[in-house]
């Protein structure tokens, strides 16, 4: 492992972004249009970043865009295999996983961790925020395949206007599909996001009751369950379901440039603090929301905690993790 030349911290995976094409077109997605600006890298970049990667971590996330759509992609993940990589994530939105010959393939190549990603309880909605047809028949059959050939499956949920409500619905949609861990991301307002931010991005006192809803699902069942981007004052009771006390430190290859320490950026960068945040006890470890949300709906929602701060609080274990 290195250490992140910003902070000092030590780097434990790695993300590499191998270009911006996608055979989805979410209405939330944060790469907005870089799959026009940058498209795919080519196999040698992409081989060169690896080589560069090794020499930070051993735990990689191949991301994009999306991955799996890449004529190089088996040759990729066995890339990253060969040069000592011992995980391999893929993240993913899952539709060429509905292949289980494929889902063979990629196993077998060298992956060993997949994070797909399911934005609705129904084709209807799912779709709908996807923009693609048949897109979440294709997710939930990836995740049927994955689980079949006892893979780690860490979905990824995106937390919107349009599907906040449902949550709780997600969520039991997972536990029908044996999935190992779900998590609940607050939409970053950036990207696709900032052009219809208002249609988009929901005020987080109105979901905040639907993803403890959500959460309490996977508790009852005895599954991992975890929120991002949504600051310990609407936490309260879920604690431990805050992912980013379990976000391992992770650099990221992004498009034209290198993030030494994701952790580092989201708290002097993407996120921010209110004025009255001081004043709550849960300040030290709360990262707070996306910039971009109070810099549009304002601080008044961010009302300060007073009940003690605690580890006992914020610790849910070591078999938590985040995508």
């Amino acid at each position: 492992m290195a250490e992140c030349k910003t902070c000092q911290a030590t780097i434990e995976r790695v993300d590499v972004k191998t270009g911006f094409v996608c055979n989805n077109r979410c209405r939330f997605c944060v790469q907005g249009n870089k799959r026009f600006e940058y498209g795919n890298k080519t196999t040698a970049e992409v081989e060169e970043t690896l080589r560069q990667a090794r020499t930070d971590a051993d735990s990689i996330v191949f991301t994009g865009g999306e991955v799996t759509i890449r004529e190089d992609f088996l040759h990729l993940v066995r890339y990253a295999k060969s040069l000592g990589f011992r995980t391999i994530q893929v993240q993913t939105n899952g539709r060429m996983l509905a292949y289980k010959k494929f889902c063979e393939q990629v196993i077998e190549a060298g992956a060993n961790e997949f994070s797909p990603a399911l934005h609705g309880h129904t084709p209807e909605l799912h779709d709908f925020l996807t923009n693609g047809k048949g897109a979440f028949k294709q997710t939930v059959q990836a995740i049927i395949n994955l689980k079949n050939l006892g893979q780690p499956v860490i979905t990824n949920t995106v937390i919107t206007r349009s599907n906040y409500r449902h949550l709780a619905d997600i969520a039991k949609v997972f536990l029908s599909l044996h999935v190992d861990q779900f998590q609940f991301a607050f939409v970053h307002p950036t990207g696709t996001v900032e052009e219809y931010f208002v249609s988009v991005v929901p005020r987080m006192t109105l979901i905040a009751p639907h993803v403890h809803k959500a959460l309490s699902v996977g508790a009852r069942a005895g599954v991992v369950a975890l929120t991002e981007a949504i600051p310990y004052c609407f936490m309260k009771g879920y604690e431990r379901c805050v992912a980013e006390q379990y976000i391992p430190r992770t650099k990221i290859f992004d498009a034209s440039f290198v993030l030494d320490d994701y952790t580092h950026f989201r708290l002097t960068e993407g996120k921010a603090h209110g004025p009255q945040c001081v004043e709550c006890s849960w300040f030290d470890v709360c990262e707070g929301p996306w910039r971009e949300y109070p810099a549009q709906y304002g601080w008044d929602e961010f009302v300060p905690r007073t009940d003690p701060c605690t580890i006992v609080n914020r610790l849910a274990g070591p078999e938590s993790k985040a995508p």
